[in-house]
């Protein structure tokens, strides 16, 4: 499969996983802020306020889907598939927002001196069938984003599972409400929920900054890399080895020695056949670039990994 038509297909998947999300988190919010205020819980109405964040999320994702699926040009020659990177971290940016302002309110709600009602049944209902559908948009997001390769897609998948875990300390926290006739517990339930998807949010902020800074989140592939090499017969001392995330995929950079009598056409074939075996080993490969040097030629002071 080619550049373009595995982009395309990425993106074809993205917007499929988005647009289920926004369906998904637009019906569950909904019926939880809905609840939530017929119930008199707070919890459950910031529980909603929560999945309606999600939608936002979903359709920056729908633009970003969009954004990468353009041709390179002059001006990005890597293609846009670094958009997903800036989305991912606005993802994070909206997670935050929405437990800040969940955070406000609940501490705004538990010291108020209102007088303090039990939760009704149906925020205890809404909440099972929130948990419940919470855990398949989370399976399906991350399951998709793992088979793309989408970081962002699997930070989405991992926000749904947050979701389910919120959801499950609100249905906690109306059951102890309920059996300790303490409705105060609630409001303590929404503020250890809104810490909850703070903390999230700056996981997924701090995660994201591995592609933008041109790194890898997993540095096992520099072994990976010089195992490949090592198994191409006439080249020797790899180094200046570099490698870079674009779009879930790596970027790799390296120099190797080799016989300096051979012709270009030989030097050619060996830089070819170390590309070759990296692929092999190395299947989320978006480009490999190998430079071919005489024996004992390169400098001492270089980049990357040797």
């Amino acid at each position: 499969m080619g550049q373009e038509s595995h982009h395309r297909t990425v993106e074809r998947q993205i917007l499929a996983a988005s647009y289920v999300s926004i369906i998904g988190n637009g019906l569950l919010s909904v019926a939880k802020i809905v609840a939530g205020l017929i119930s008199g819980s707070f919890a459950v109405v910031g529980d909603g306020i929560d999945s309606a964040s999600d939608v936002a999320v979903s359709i920056v994702m729908i633009v970003a889907a969009k954004v990468m699926g353009r041709r390179p040009n002059k001006k990005y020659v890597y293609g846009y598939a670094k958009a997903e990177s800036i989305a991912t971290k606005i993802l994070s940016m909206l997670i935050f927002f929405a437990g800040a302002e969940m955070l406000i309110s609940a501490v705004g709600h538990l010291f108020s001196h209102e007088e303090r009602v039990m939760p009704g049944m149906v925020a205890i209902y809404v909440t099972v069938f929130s948990i419940v559908c919470k855990l398949l948009l989370s399976l399906y997001q991350t399951r998709v984003g793992r088979r793309t390769g989408s970081s962002m897609l699997i930070a989405n998948g991992v926000n749904m599972r947050n979701d389910m875990i919120i959801s499950l300390s609100v249905l906690a926290g109306l059951f102890f409400s309920f059996v300790l006739d303490m409705p105060v517990l609630d409001s303590v339930t929404a503020l250890l929920v809104s810490l909850f998807i703070i903390r999230s949010a700056v996981r997924i902020f701090m995660d994201s900054n591995v592609e933008l800074m041109d790194g890898v989140k997993d540095v096992s592939v520099y072994q990976r890399i010089f195992d490949a090499i090592e198994k191409v017969d006439g080249v020797s001392n790899p180094h200046r080895v570099r490698s870079r995330s674009i779009g879930g995929k790596y970027m790799i950079t390296l120099d190797v020695e080799a016989d300096g009598g051979m012709t270009l056409s030989q030097a050619h074939a060996l830089a070819s056949q170390v590309e070759q075996n990296i692929r092999d080993s190395i299947p989320e490969v978006y480009d490999i670039v190998v430079h071919v040097e005489p024996l004992g030629t390169h400098p001492e002071d270089v980049f990357g990994v040797g």
